[in-house]
């Protein structure tokens, strides 16, 4: 009968299309550096090959993105839903989950970081080094008024406090509250990311260089900060979890803005290297994706009027930079005479895992 016949024809199609699909996924080089370490024997019997290959499956599909934005799509517009990690506000405004959930073991988790950073403020303080604490409030805090019924956890609702405490009990000598600058205007976070926007990037550095005058730095550097002359859109990684970061329609609107660069007067760009034949940077800047986004980095030298070497870590967490700069070659050999630490408040009281842990014991 035709309608069989058509039936079979379109099971092929579709199994072909699925073959097809699996190929290019296990040919991709995303697959071949996941798939390398463990096509042996031994990890063949151990299972640890065919997670690899599930793995790959599971994310490196060609149709994958497309896949995800008309789930997110669906999901967006039938249900106003983000999906796990992203709660939806008002007005365009997302929010991400993590700063809205309660976290087990919060007050543990707290106590442990806070007394870790007093031992390595005492530890940097013998090396002739000067430690600041930089404490990012979370974007629904500082947006509170387009969470518009997000749920807010009581434990979130009261962190920032908690945790400005916690830190000034501990006895660090520098803590730098962010917001006061960061509830002085409106909207200095992105409405589609998480991070602050370029505006809010700047009140925050100028913030955090007005706390440090006490600190002896040379301040004999000159930067300018200059936008680019077109829009484009912004970072948006909150609609990437939404699965939505490829798709035109529908979702929230995109941020815009006019890209910032910082420069040394002298043209040359700000970044904070070591390579070059000048001496090593006063100040170093550890820290999590705040300080790799919207500019914080370079507003910061045009701040403080020095170079500052950038040591943070896109989902470093607490101390994922820190881990990696004080137990690396750059502070052994040549030692700063300030570190800015920023934390996002939220990481203070997620739970503590093995690397972390291990190396707070340490320091």
């Amino acid at each position: 009968m035709p309608s069989l016949r058509l039936q079979g024809l379109a099971f092929l199609l579709l199994m072909g299309w699925g073959v097809w699909q699996g190929i290019a996924a296990l040919s991709s080089d995303a697959a071949r550096s996941r798939l390398a370490p463990v096509m042996t024997g031994t990890d063949f019997l151990a299972g640890r090959t065919a997670a690899a290959i599930n793995h790959v499956m599971a994310h490196a599909l060609p149709a994958d993105a497309w896949l995800r934005a008309a789930g997110g799509s669906i999901r967006y517009v039938l249900f106003r839903s983000g999906g796990p990690q992203v709660r939806l506000g008002c007005d365009g405004w997302l929010f991400l989950t993590e700063e809205l959930r309660p976290w087990d073991g919060a007050a543990e988790a707290m106590a442990a970081r806070t007394a870790a950073l007093a031992r390595i403020e005492g530890r940097l303080r013998e090396q002739g080094v000067a430690l600041a604490v930089v404490l990012v409030p979370d974007k629904a805090r500082v947006q509170s008024a387009s969470l518009c019924g997000a749920p807010l956890s009581e434990q979130a609702a009261a962190r920032h406090d908690a945790a400005f405490s916690a830190l000034r009990a501990a006895g660090l000598a520098r803590v730098v509250p962010l917001l006061p600058a960061l509830t002085s205007e409106p909207a200095l976070y992105y409405r589609t990311d998480t991070h602050w926007n370029q505006r809010g990037a700047a009140l925050a550095a100028s913030a955090v260089v007005a706390a440090l005058g006490d600190v002896d730095l040379a301040r004999d550097k000159a930067f300018r900060t200059e936008a680019a002359g077109e829009e484009t859109d912004g970072p948006g990684d909150l609609l990437r979890l939404m699965g939505l970061d490829r798709a035109g329609w529908p979702r929230p609107a995109p941020d815009r803005e006019r890209r910032e660069t910082t420069t040394e007067q002298d043209g040359s760009e700000a970044g904070g290297g070591l390579l070059d034949d000048t001496p090593a940077p006063e100040v170093a800047l550890v820290g999590s994706s705040y300080s790799l986004n919207a500019n914080f980095h370079g507003r910061l030298q045009e701040a403080i009027q020095g170079v500052v070497f950038n040591g943070a870590k896109a989902g470093g967490g607490f101390a994922g930079a820190a881990r990696e700069y004080f137990t690396g070659p750059t502070f052994a050999e040549s030692p700063p005479r300030l570190v800015i630490w920023e934390i996002p408040e939220r990481v203070l009281v997620q739970p503590i895992e093995r690397e972390e842990r291990e190396f707070l014991a340490r320091w």
